[in-house]
């Protein structure tokens, strides 16, 4: 018997959880440790993915509008349209981290913190929509996570007003319309038989490459406090 969309969702993300207990920099952050440079290259970092993900997302759109997959690319349309309004929320955290403009424009990523955006971009060229749309929900709830901690953190160790919280707000707080239009797009990908075995590597990529990013932070993070 095929699954249901939400079955079906709710077996993959089970399958692919990360345990919080495993990641080296946001129980660091949590408890005030992490150095506040550390918190600038994670915004910095994000400066990054934001735009390469909003292209990813688009893309994905105009794909799955183009195969006739109206649902899917509602989906990832929200998805761009998301990562603008991160974009607006990251610029005060930058700010009240004494983050420049010339920094901002100049700063040289790591790689391992975008295998991430490099590997939604693959994604965009490459995968079923549908099977994307499986994939990349499945890490929104270890993210949404690791944004709540974070952003309670910075107001309780590091002592950031709200403002300068808001990225991490935007992704910790529920989003019952995405939510809503994620089973949307998977249940209709189920009805035209477009979802694949394929959304299981993906979304096991997707989170491998999300402890990427935080190893990679926590790595320089020891540097700069010299351990």
């Amino acid at each position: 018997m095929t699954p249901t969309a939400q079955e079906l969702m709710r077996a993959t993300a089970a399958r692919l959880a990360l345990d919080p207990g495993t990641n080296p920099l946001v129980p660091r952050v949590a408890d005030g440790t992490a150095a506040p440079r550390t918190l600038a290259v994670l915004a910095l970092e994000q400066w990054h993915v934001i735009p390469a993900d909003r292209r990813s997302f688009q893309h994905l759109a105009e794909r799955a509008a183009k195969s006739k997959d109206p649902e899917s690319a509602a989906f990832f349309q929200t998805l761009a349209d998301g990562e603008s309004l991160a974009e607006q929320r990251l610029v005060p955290l930058l700010d009240v981290l004494g983050v420049t403009a010339a920094e901002s424009a100049t700063y040289e990523p790591r790689a391992g913190c975008q295998a991430y955006p490099a590997y939604a971009a693959w994604l965009a060229l490459n995968a079923e929509p549908a099977d994307a749309v499986i994939a990349l929900t499945a890490n929104f709830a270890s993210w949404g996570a690791c944004c709540a901690v974070i952003s309670r953190a910075l107001r309780e160790r590091y002592g950031l007003a709200d403002e300068a919280r808001g990225f991490f707000d935007l992704f910790a707080e529920p989003a019952p319309e995405l939510d809503r239009q994620a089973l949307a797009a998977v249940q209709a990908g189920l009805d035209r038989r477009r979802v694949t075995a394929a959304h299981l590597r993906y979304g096991r990529l997707v989170q491998a490459y999300e402890e990427m990013f935080w190893a990679t932070l926590a790595s320089g993070d020891e540097a700069v406090r010299g351990h």
